[in-house]
């Protein structure tokens, strides 16, 4: 037999090796594919399973439970402002000097024409001083001219008698008559004088005065604007000198100034009642009414201006704190803006068993029946006085067949 022949007979022989190889890949692969097909038939079954759970859920609304004040409940309208003292005044000099006293701080307390400040007076006093020495020096000047007015009286009225009698001659009576007018004239200058010299004087004496700077009413000081020795001016010739000295403020005279939109402004009425609370102390709320709707509207903002008066305040109020006015139901008392916050539900959430009342809570998804205690109505809800916390929620309308363990899920609106 030929090498051609033999290398031809082997190429008829089975690769052993080959053949195991291509049935181990073979096999890898179906068990790749089980594998697959067994985790599309479990996650198949996990999502129908948990459809069917989801789609076993109620849909309801829900409400979560909050406190309200009595004065929310009869809330008709809110708005921003802030505190405004409506009785304030920078106080100035009238005069240009340089303050060399200065007797009060911010906060204290001050009474209507108490000397706040005082200006260098020394210039001001020499001419008061110079003015009343000028009434003086008139004053005496009408001494003299009265005494004159005196013995020219006496003599005319020597020679008038005289003159009739014929014992003297009417050029001696003649004399003696004008000397009389004169002088008579003389006093009449003099007490003009008089007068001008204590126009003067008063002059200066205000000149003295207008550097004390005094409260033009009792307040508090709110600001200090300048130190001993700068100095100050009045406010049209402050350009480069101090103006107000201080500011005060009439803290009864507080009010909140808030901003009302156009089309809210025909809810507000004079006096109707409020619920003012300062940003700085939410949890205090000062009962108020409406003091004045400004007649004019701000063009810009498209709002009308409203002033709110504190019924009740205390130390803390200040001038340009941020507040924000609750305004009330034209039937609601001052009462009503007191009290501490009520836990309120709507009538809705209450369902009746027997005599006792309750609402479902909803609890890791699923309705918790619970009993309350149900007091007075706060608006368009019920107190709960005792069974439900702050922050809860519960469910609104509940069907008639729900009971405590039931599967709940919120109502998508």
């Amino acid at each position: 037999m030929s090498d051609t022949h033999l290398h031809d007979l082997s190429k008829l022989r089975i690769n052993r090796s080959e053949q195991a190889e291509t049935k181990k890949t073979s096999g890898g692969r179906t068990v790749v594919w089980t594998l697959s097909i067994a985790a599309v038939v479990i996650i198949a079954a996990m999502f129908f399973f948990f459809r069917g759970a989801i789609s076993s859920a109620t849909e309801v609304e829900t409400y979560n439970v909050t406190a309200i004040s009595p004065a929310q409940a009869n809330a008709v309208l809110t708005a921003s402002g802030y505190v405004v003292a409506q009785r304030q005044a920078a106080v100035a000099s009238k005069g240009t000097g340089r303050l060399v006293y200065l007797g009060v701080e911010e906060g204290d307390q001050v009474t209507e024409g108490q000397i706040l400040a005082r200006l260098e007076d020394n210039d001001m006093r020499a001419a008061l001083a110079q003015a009343r020495a000028a009434v003086n020096y008139e004053r005496a000047n009408l001494s003299n001219a009265q005494a004159e007015l005196a013995d020219a009286t006496t003599n005319y009225e020597r020679m008038k008698k005289l003159v009739a009698e014929q014992m003297v001659r009417q050029s001696d009576f003649d004399i003696a008559e004008a000397r009389y007018k004169r002088a008579a004239a003389t006093v009449q200058a003099m007490e003009a004088s008089i007068g001008v010299a204590q126009a003067a004087a008063n002059t200066a004496e205000i000149g003295v005065e207008n550097t004390n700077i005094r409260a033009p009413f009792a307040g508090t000081v709110l600001t200090k604007n300048a130190d001993i020795g700068e100095i100050v001016a009045p406010f049209g010739a402050s350009s480069t000198s101090r103006a107000a000295v201080v500011s005060i403020a009439d803290m009864t005279s507080l009010e909140v100034e808030a901003d009302v939109s156009e089309s809210n402004i025909e809810r507000i009425k004079p006096d109707q009642p409020c619920e003012i609370v300062l940003d700085a102390y939410q949890d205090t709320r000062y009962p108020g009414a409406v003091s004045k709707i400004v007649p004019t509207a701000d063009r810009a903002k498209a709002t009308v201006l409203t002033k709110i008066k504190f019924l009740e305040r205390d130390a803390r109020v200040l001038p340009e704190m941020s507040a924000k006015v609750t305004f009330l139901n034209s039937e609601a008392t001052t009462s009503m803006t007191t009290g501490a916050k009520k836990i309120v539900v709507p009538p809705s959430a209450i369902v009746t068993r027997g005599e006792v009342k309750a609402v479902f809570v909803i609890r890791d998804e699923s309705a918790v029946e619970t009993p309350i205690e149900v007091g007075n109505a706060f608006g368009n809800s019920l107190e709960v006085l005792r069974g439900l916390n702050v922050g809860e929620r519960v469910v609104l309308n509940p069907p008639a067949d729900m009971t405590t363990g039931t599967k709940v899920k919120q109502k998508v609106k």
